[in-house]
């Protein structure tokens, strides 16, 4: 399983919160989405199929894209 946390500076309720872990958690392969609008971080926890490149795009896609520089 993968892991990672990330920046989203774009999350600025609960409802974005919301959007973020229904859209990542339909995706296959997605173990668990954890996002928090105070710190605006969001964990991902992943197996095959899923992969980051397709959880950024999803991210993009839905306007919420990770913010890059934090990334490690």
């Amino acid at each position: 399983m993968e892991s990672k946390t990330f920046k989203v500076p774009n999350i600025g309720c609960n409802g974005c919160v919301n959007t973020i872990t229904n859209e990542l958690s339909g995706q296959p392969g997605i173990q668990s989405v954890k996002a928090d609008v105070a710190t605006k971080l969001v964990t991902v926890q992943w197996d095959d199929p899923a992969t980051w490149d397709s959880i950024t795009a999803t991210l993009t896609e839905i306007e919420y894209p990770p913010e890059m520089a934090l990334m490690p």
